[in-house]
């Protein structure tokens, strides 16, 4: 379908991964674990979330190598593994979930500049959600100029934001202050409870983790199918390296309770407290170009994901449809149609940030679970290893440990946001219904899939009561 002037270099591929992982997340990441834990339960929780991620890395760079048949691998894994309904809620939990990640970026960036312009106030404003908006569509309009010119950007955007991350790095680790990390150290662990503190990171860490799965679902427009898990694992361990230090140098230059009770982007307020205001207008400033470039790369992915899902007849063949830039054009306008209600609801919400990552994450684990526990079935039946047959034990517990590490997140993320995403994901099969009836094939073929609907059904309806009701807050 691409031509050669769409192909993606390793270095583009890369720059979608590090692009999709450094967004917002990273720079809310002191207050949040200060909020949280102290350095100690820090650790413990990227040394969880550090293994979990790695272990799914591993599983994309393993399928990208011996499943390079299967495009937008996220849904693509799924489908091929469960069948068609569970690889098309994959792919909407995949789709929705990353829409409501771009709605972070956009309440982080008005909630920046709420520090400096209290028009914007904590970025759910009449005034925010009008900027936002506007945002939104000049963007829609820069991508449907064609992908290639996008991911150019891109490219561009991630090695600007990752400069002012680095100066925090290195001032931070300049002033260091061992006693003030020790005190840290004893602060927290007089509140007791360290498992209860790890637990209360966890959704963060894997909110700062989505995109890892960048070069995979722009698989289609790679130079080298290789370069897709190379780009994957380099971007992980940069970006990975990134966030440990962002979060646990602030414990050892400011008592926790200052950092826990900042204003987010809380590393502006951190880099601001130790040399002064230049330092958090030079972080705003980044957070902006970091948290643009994200979204730029998100919406790229997010697309990309329902385009394929409707090129595989798991959408309704309407997504399907490109401009002359060979760009999925019906899928973008969609996916910014979404985004922009998501926008104005903000405006309903005490805390729009916070909910969104949550939610965000816990959309996201859905289809990394079927994706880890499809890499657990390719090895465990030697397909494709006809070639590096040495690889398929290794292969088979990387894909054991993904899947364990997945399972955990859910529970661990709490009954709350389950239902919350059970509330999207049961009217999405509407989607796969009209789908299915393009193809005039049943909607459900076998009772698992049955199974699933009603679950979510019920799971859902559960969800709207508890709001309706109070029982559950937004």
């Amino acid at each position: 379908m691409a031509d050669t002037e769409q192909k993606m270099s390793r270095v583009q591929l890369t720059a979608m991964v590090v692009g999709g992982m450094v967004g917002a997340g990273i720079f809310s990441l002191p207050r949040t674990f200060a909020n949280a834990t102290g350095p100690v339960g820090a650790a413990i929780a990227w040394l969880v979330a550090g293994v979990g991620m790695y272990t799914l890395a591993r599983v994309f760079q393993a399928l990208a190598e011996r499943k390079p048949n299967l495009d937008a691998g996220v849904f693509m894994y799924a489908k091929e593994g469960f069948g068609d309904y569970p690889g098309f809620l994959s792919a909407f939990g995949y789709w929705i979930g990353s829409c409501i990640g771009n709605v972070s970026y956009w309440v982080l960036i008005k909630s920046t500049l709420g520090a400096f312009f209290p028009v914007f106030g904590d970025g759910n404003t009449v005034t925010a959600i009008v900027v936002a908006s506007i945002g939104i569509w000049l963007f829609h309009f820069l991508i449907l100029r064609g992908v290639k010119q996008a991911a150019f950007i891109n490219t561009v955007v991630t090695f600007a934001k990752v400069i002012p991350i680095m100066v925090f790095v290195v001032i931070l680790l300049f002033v260091f202050k061992y006693g003030t990390f020790h005190l840290n150290i004893q602060s927290a662990a007089q509140e007791g409870g360290l498992i209860q503190q790890v637990r209360a990171t966890m959704l963060v860490t894997v909110f700062v983790f989505i995109g890892i799965e960048g070069a995979s679902v722009y698989s289609r427009y790679a130079k080298e199918r290789a370069d897709v898990g190379r780009a994957t694992i380099m971007g992980f361990a940069g970006v990975t390296t990134l966030m440990v230090l962002v979060s646990m140098l602030p414990f050892a230059v400011l008592p926790r309770g200052d950092v826990a009770g900042m204003r987010q982007p809380s590393m502006a307020a951190v880099l601001e407290s130790v040399v002064g205001p230049w330092g958090g207008i030079f972080v705003s400033i980044g957070l902006v170009v970091s948290v643009l470039g994200a979204y730029l790369a998100w919406s790229l992915i997010c697309a990309e994901v329902m385009f394929a899902a409707a090129r595989n007849q798991d959408m309704p063949a309407v997504f399907a449809r490109e401009n002359a830039n060979n760009v999925p054009a019906n899928a973008l306008w969609i996916t910014n149609i979404v985004v922009q209600l998501l926008v104005a609801s903000t405006y309903f919400s005490r805390d729009a940030f916070s909910l969104m990552l949550n939610l965000t994450s816990s959309m996201s684990l859905i289809p990394y679970l079927f994706v880890a526990a499809y890499g657990f079935m390719v090895s465990n039946r030697g397909e494709s290893y006809e070639v590096r047959p040495e690889e398929r034990k290794r292969d088979l517990a990387l894909a054991a440990v993904a899947v364990i590490y997945t399972l955990f997140m859910i529970v661990a993320g709490g009954l709350k946001f389950i239902l919350l995403s059970a509330i999207l994901y049961a009217p999405g099969t509407v989607l796969y219904f009209l789908a299915r009836r393009e193809r005039k094939l049943k909607v459900f073929q076998c009772t698992s899939d049955w199974v699933i609907f009603i679950v979510a059904a019920v799971a859902a309806i559960v969800g709207v009561v508890g709001l309706a009701t109070g029982a559950m807050a937004l």
